[in-house]
């Protein structure tokens, strides 16, 4: 489809010989929010990471209508597509502003380097304060915000978040959400993995369940929150 940002089908991934990821197929359309949710080991991550070429994947990968299954990590990147990993991965010997610079090694004018670091301390005020500090020196929640600012850096089309709230204290949860919604209302195509079923549900506007590298349940976040199947498995519930 012409709107369509990423498009997934029947791909496969495997570690050695165990496959975490068994031929799923999803679609995210531009500037939506769609969520993969599921239990650890469901295959999540490794979705992730084989979207943006970090690991093989087989099957199709489409990426704003241009197949990019063959592609190395760095030329995903350059389609537009940028990654925030699980344990944020920051530099924590090098500055906020360095790890911000760094984001956009691929968009190096100094002009637009100055317009989008003023539009990510917009976003996380906590960071203009913090530009001289060593990134190591952060709290969780701090180095969570300069994770997706490094993202924003490279002015992707498209973010992967890989639970984003893992870790964090309930008003810094909140917070980096709120960040999230305000991306996306900016047109920003966002796929997210989250552990808490109810903020992704929330947030995203569709949603993919994954259990043991298949998905078993798509639909609307609304739908699926009254599915008696995901309240008994991830929003606490039971089914009688």
């Amino acid at each position: 489809m012409t709107d369509s940002a990423l498009t997934l089908t029947d791909v496969s991934i495997s570690y050695g010989g165990i496959q975490a990821v068994k031929g799923i197929s999803l679609e995210v359309q531009k500037g939506e929010i769609v969520t993969l949710i599921g239990a650890n080991g469901a295959g999540k991550s490794s979705t992730l990471r084989g979207v943006v070429g970090l690991v093989r994947a087989r099957g199709s990968v489409r990426v704003f209508g241009e197949d990019v299954s063959a592609l190395e990590a760095h030329e995903i990147a350059a389609r537009g597509v940028a990654l925030v990993p699980e344990g944020r991965g920051i530099f924590t010997g090098m500055s906020v502003r360095e790890n911000l610079e760094l984001g956009a090694y691929l968009k190096r004018e100094r002009v637009g380097l100055a317009q989008r670091l003023a539009r990510v301390v917009q976003l996380f005020p906590r960071l203009g304060e913090r530009m001289k500090q060593d990134a190591g020196t952060l709290s969780g929640g701090e180095q969570q915000m300069l994770a997706i600012g490094r993202a924003l850096m490279a002015e992707p089309r498209m973010i992967l978040l890989d639970e984003p709230s893992l870790g964090l204290a309930p008003k810094l949860v909140a917070e980096i959400f709120r960040a999230i919604r305000e991306i996306a209302q900016g047109g920003m195509t966002i796929l997210l993995v989250e552990q808490n079923t109810r903020l992704a549900l929330a947030a995203a506007a569709r949603a993919y369940v994954l259990v043991t590298g298949e998905v078993v349940l798509s639909g609307t976040s609304d739908a699926l929150k009254s599915d008696p199947r995901i309240e008994a498995a991830y929003l606490g519930g039971t089914v009688a």
